[in-house]
């Protein structure tokens, strides 16, 4: 049938146990041990834990289907053909997709993975190991997956999708379109989703872990649901790393907290810890600068005598686990090796196992500079020295960014960054956003309380303790896990702050945060049960108000997906150029032309890379001043057929010194006075060039040979 297609724009507490214990046993390094803490008594029943968890599923199933619901309004995934569905995957989201349809394409599973692992397609003519370079792992077992479950249904005789065609119309051929878990798309598709979905359900159990209430998780998650889309971008963007990423951290995040709470956790922890950091790292590049930020969110837990040096070893434990199946799994992935994470983790391990000697100083106060002084120099000293033994510089970038922050400096590379939205500033709106819905006043004041409520006790510990014979009594500390989630949203605040694309750590997490609100222990000065639930509901309903407008916005949002030029111009690669033609061009456009055509590109979005970087430098001399002769012999030397010059690249500039030609001049100081090199080619590209394609976005150029 033809279809015609719209076009719209816990851990309980024993008190007498507690009591027994309280401050009368040492660690053997002079560290107190710990008990079991928790927010406040929480009797062990069955009935609660059935309920936590029910609730834990069932808002995992609402944000599974909400993120499901914005995504299909925006791009009518489901009417949309193979092709269109390919191109809605831009820049490097295409990419990643394009080595998960080898996987499934190739004759077994074994094949594609080879494929994947010695590349001569995306970076001609190197051939690359895709799998260490470019954390495709999500796409590995999506692939064994998919396979799996087309194998099962084959044999059981199932239909697995469901086709139809699509009359476009505009004088646009009809598509076939099919539906079901099937469509490799909508498999691809429908693993992000459910992952979301877990996400939310983890972030329930973890606030409510914290607050020591339901009302905490329900808190939460209302938070995350009224400030969505400063939460996560999923729902655009379902092929990145970070929506197969984020919700393994937040499962780690989930069991880091629990072992905190542990009053002695063991081995087991250290395991449970590891496997999903490892998943964690293997998913996305930047996974180890998230791990460095916990690793010195729970140092500076221990460093304040929260948690003990056998505590801190457990989870720093499961990390250098994590860390090293890591690194092997990359097939020694020299980035990582040369990471702040690692060096961070080595510095800390000395620390703490030394903790007999540095406690030799007495004076707390000298102990705290004696560990940071350590952390700060062993962190970058080793990361010095080991980058200079390797010669690796592919995270220069990542320091010439922060450079270009703080700074007068500038290069090609940082501007090409800096220049994007999300890698500015945190923009003023966002904090509008987050206190008209009063999830930022509510984060705070959850802050501002629990740290008031720890230096109380910290007062009257030090109050209650006495001299003797030159020792100090310590006393048991509790709050481990509460410490270590401010030490975390501290962490995120500051990323956040510096790139605006960060804040995506950090709104969640100030909805975690928010869940302390529920917490008897920190605002029992409310009165009782009955008065604490009315204020709550009474935040919840003004919460309410901003929030289901911002929500009502999302589900307003309908569009369809189309870019016929784009689908125009691989059509005609398809018919016109042989499969071994190399091109050259906008890393976006090079990404979508190597999934949907499969020819061999030259550069691609997957800027980490030192000498990507510096490929792309020489591909993007297309919009530069320099003279076309020296364009020409420079992407000859590269050996490119053919060039895509995109229009809109030519023009666009997003700001004051964001054009490309603009951002060129700052390399180019001696051809700043000449014409860009794309306007002479679009008027007419001979000698070095022929024009081969045209339409209103894209030229297509061949190389005169």
């Amino acid at each position: 049938m033809a279809i015609k297609r719209k076009h719209q724009n816990q851990t309980s507490r024993n008190d007498q146990h507690n009591n027994a214990s309280h401050g009368n046993s040492k660690h053997r390094f002079g560290r107190r041990h710990e008990m079991v803490t928790e927010t406040h008594k929480k009797p062990h029943f069955t009935l609660y834990n059935v309920l936590v968890v029910v609730l834990a599923l069932v808002t995992a199933i609402l944000h599974r289907n909400h993120v499901a619901t914005l995504f299909e309004n925006e791009k009518r995934f489901s009417y949309l053909s193979s092709l269109e569905r390919e191109l809605s995957f831009r820049t490097e989201m295409g990419l990643y997709y394009s080595y998960y349809k080898t996987m499934i394409e190739s004759p077994t599973f074994y094949k594609g993975l080879e494929q994947v692992m010695h590349d001569n397609v995306t970076e001609y003519p190197l051939t690359i190991n895709t799998l260490k370079r470019f954390n495709l792992y999500p796409e590995v077992v999506v692939a064994i997956g998919y396979r799996t479950y087309m194998s099962m249904n084959a044999y059981f005789g199932r239909v697995t999708k469901q086709c139809f065609n699509i009359n476009r119309g505009e004088g646009m051929s009809s598509v076939e379109s099919c539906i079901g878990l099937g469509e490799p798309s909508y498999f691809y598709v429908e693993t992000v989703l459910i992952l979301t979905g877990l996400m939310m359900g983890v972030i329930f159990l973890i606030s409510t872990m914290i607050s020591g209430s339901i009302f905490g998780g329900i808190l939460t998650v209302a938070c995350y649901f009224f400030n969505h889309g400063e939460c996560t971008r999923v729902m655009w963007t379902i092929p990145l790393r970070e929506s197969f990423a984020f919700p393994i951290l937040m499962i780690q995040m989930f069991i880091v907290t629990i072992t905190l709470r542990c009053s002695t956790p063991n081995w087991k922890h250290s395991v449970a810890i590891a496997l999903p950091s490892v998943a964690f790292m293997l998913s996305w590049q930047f996974g180890q600068f998230t791990l460095l930020t916990q690793t010195m969110a729970v140092f500076a837990t221990y460093v304040l005598m929260y948690i003990n040096a056998q505590k801190f070893q457990v989870i720093l434990h499961g990390l250098v686990i994590s860390f090293i199946m890591s690194y092997l799994a990359l097939f020694g992935n020299e980035m990582l090796l040369t990471s702040f994470f690692f060096s961070c983790l080595v510095t800390v391990l000395v620390i703490v196992y030394s903790e007999s000697y540095i406690e030799r100083l007495k004076v707390r106060f000298v102990i705290w500079m004696a560990q940071g002084s350590m952390l700060i120099l062993g962190t970058i000293g080793i990361k010095m020295w080991v980058s200079k033994l390797l010669q690796v510089q592919d995270d220069a970038h990542i320091r010439d960014i922060f450079l270009s922050k703080f700074s007068n400096f500038q290069n090609f590379h940082t501007m090409l960054y800096t220049c994007a939205k999300e890698f500015d500033f945190q923009s003023i709106e966002t904090y509008k956003k987050l206190t008209w819905t009063l999830l930022l006043p509510s984060g705070i004041v959850a802050c501002v309380a629990a740290v008031i409520y720890l230096l109380r006790t910290e007062y009257k510990s030090w109050k209650e303790t006495r001299l003797g014979e030159g020792d100090i009594q310590k006393k048991q500390q509790k709050h481990g896990e509460i410490v270590y989630h401010l030490f975390q949203l501290l962490a995120f605040t500051a990323m956040s702050i510096v790139i605006m694309r960060l804040k995506l750590f950090w709104t969640p997490h100030m909805c975690l945060i928010t869940s302390l609100l529920a917490s008897k222990q920190f605002f029992g000065w409310l009165g009782g049960k009955e008065r604490h639930f009315a204020v709550l509901a009474v935040l919840v309903a003004m919460m309410t108000y901003e929030g289901y407008q911002n929500l009502q916005k999302q589900w307003k949002v309908m569009g369809e997906y189309s870019n016929y030029p784009l689908e125009e111009m691989l059509e005609w690669i398809g018919k016109h150029t042989h499969k071994d033609a190399v091109f050259a061009g906008p890393m976006p456009t090079m990404a979508t032309l190597k999934l949907c055509a499969n020819r061999p590109i030259v550069n691609h979005p997957h800027y980490e890379d030192a000498g990507l970087r510096e490929r792309t430098m020489k591909v993007y001399s297309m919009y530069s001043r320099k003279p076309p002769k020296v364009v020409y012999d420079t992407y000859m030397a590269l050996g490119v057929d053919y060039a895509v010059l995109e229009n809109s690249w030519c023009i666009k500039r997003s700001r004051p010194g964001c054009g490309m030609a603009e951002i060129w001049d700052l390399e180019d100081v001696e051809n700043r006075q000449r014409e860009k090199v794309c306007n002479l080619l679009k008027e007419d590209p001979a000698p070095h060039f022929r024009r081969v394609f045209r339409n209103k976005i894209y030229d297509i150029l061949q190389l005169v040979k």
